[in-house]
């Protein structure tokens, strides 16, 4: 379970939100939605542990994620505006360096993954020649391969055409048929059946 007890975050001299406490629980989707700079990046952020909040707690399974440390940081999987992608290795090559870090490299599962997401064609030229959809599409495909618990995406689906957008919520939906945990931000509508989405809006 991620518990958040009445967070509090800033930037600089100006406070984006007080008092937020949610729960979400295995199979649960959490839509965080708000206007630009209301602070769902920094939420986000907050909940990996790379942004330290102003008051209140973040919590896995009842302790708080700075006493757990890597044991928190290994059962999550962050994509965030930034694709993350090393320009100069291709697809498999990226995949297969995310995977060997979670010692998870599952060859198999890296071809098919690349396979399912229009990918696999594109294998033998480095990343930084794919168009943005596409390296979206390979900042998304660590997900799958990692195999973390809790996801933690901030805005998924930029750049993503339908089809794509498409192939993404039937992923995360994979996920949460698992009992996965998913965080995310999003300006668009998410097509996604789940046992309960809930939804925070940053003022």
């Amino acid at each position: 379970m991620l518990e958040v007890v009445d967070l509090e975050c800033v930037r600089g001299d100006r406070l984006l939100f007080s008092h937020l406490s949610f729960r979400l629980k295995p199979g649960e989707l959490l839509h965080v939605t708000g206007v630009n700079g209301s602070g769902k990046t920094t939420l986000l952020r907050t909940l990996c542990g790379l942004t330290r909040a102003a008051n209140g707690e973040v919590r896995w399974h009842g302790s708080a994620i700075q006493e757990l440390g890597d044991d928190y940081r290994n059962q999550l999987a962050y994509v965030g505006h930034s694709n993350g992608i090393q320009g100069e290795l291709t697809p498999n090559e990226n995949l297969r360096t995310a995977a060997g870090l979670c010692g998870n490299a599952d060859s198999k599962l890296i071809s098919n993954t690349l396979a399912r997401l229009g990918l696999a064609a594109h294998d033998y030229f480095p990343a930084k020649i794919l168009s943005q959809g596409q390296k979206r599409r390979l900042a998304l495909a660590r997900l799958v391969i990692q195999q973390k618990p809790l996801w933690i995406l901030d805005e998924p689906l930029s750049a993503l055409d339908v089809n794509s957008v498409a192939l993404t919520t039937e992923i995360l939906m994979e996920h949460l048929a698992r009992d996965g945990l998913i965080v995310m931000t999003s300006h668009q509508d998410i097509a996604v059946e789940t046992k309960t989405t809930l939804h925070i809006q940053i003022d």
